[in-house]
């Protein structure tokens, strides 16, 4: 069986006890902390940035996956690797040269990932997969958090899994918004590596039970 990643969103977390809950963070079995960036340009919200992650980093020891939100993403990547980033996703619709952003990512030591928005089809991919470490599909829009799962999210994923498997590339399949146990082995079982988890990680009696309970969401192996 295979289990996946799980990145609790900092986006959910209560901001007037912070360390507390990246100290939660850590004692979990997450695998990274999902940080996302929002510029009230590209999305309707304004969320946190460097001093934020540099605050972060002091306490949390999990790999931080960087989601960027904003115009002009190639402006920042420099700062957000030297911020601590481990992983950075800039969005399709952000990216005039995406090829160019995606060299520039891994450059700067990090991997490499690609959001796309509901309308977006991963078929628009298939030329840079083999640049992409990880695709990070939008499962509602982005912007906010809290959001309604959007059902055809399932067969986006199926899509991309197939075209991952004809391009023979090692892309990782997260999948952001609307995610929790109610939908966690569906999302497993249609090709999802990273659950990306806001409300129903923070918002749990018990956070690190619903951790662990996401990470045993498995799928059968692959032949």
């Amino acid at each position: 069986m295979i289990q996946p990643f799980v990145a609790p969103s900092l986006l959910a977390a209560d901001f007037s006890n912070l360390q507390r809950d990246l100290e939660l963070i850590n004692r979990s079995e997450a695998d990274y902390l999902h940080f996302d960036v929002m510029d009230g340009e590209f999305v309707p919200n304004i969320s946190f940035g460097f001093p934020i992650l540099q605050a972060v980093r002091q306490h949390c020891q999990k790999p931080v996956d960087v989601h960027l939100m904003i115009v002009e993403p190639d402006r920042y990547i420099d700062a957000f690797a030297e911020g601590g980033a481990s992983v950075i996703h800039v969005h399709y619709e952000a990216c005039t040269h995406l090829h160019r952003t995606l060299t520039h990512i891994r450059e700067v030591g990090c991997k490499a990932g690609v959001a796309l928005n509901p309308h977006t089809p991963v078929s628009l991919l298939e030329d840079v997969l083999e640049q992409i470490d990880v695709v990070l599909i939008m499962s509602v829009n982005p912007g906010f958090g809290g959001q309604s799962f959007i059902p055809h999210t399932y067969q986006k994923i199926r899509k991309l899994k197939q075209l991952i498997r004809a391009s023979q590339t090692s892309t990782l399949i997260e999948v952001d918004g609307g995610v929790g146990m109610k939908n966690a082995s569906a999302l497993v079982e249609a090709g999802t590596d990273i659950l990306v988890a806001g409300s129903s990680v923070f918002g749990a009696d018990d956070p690190q039970d619903a951790i662990r309970q996401l990470k045993n969401s498995h799928r059968p192996m692959e032949a």
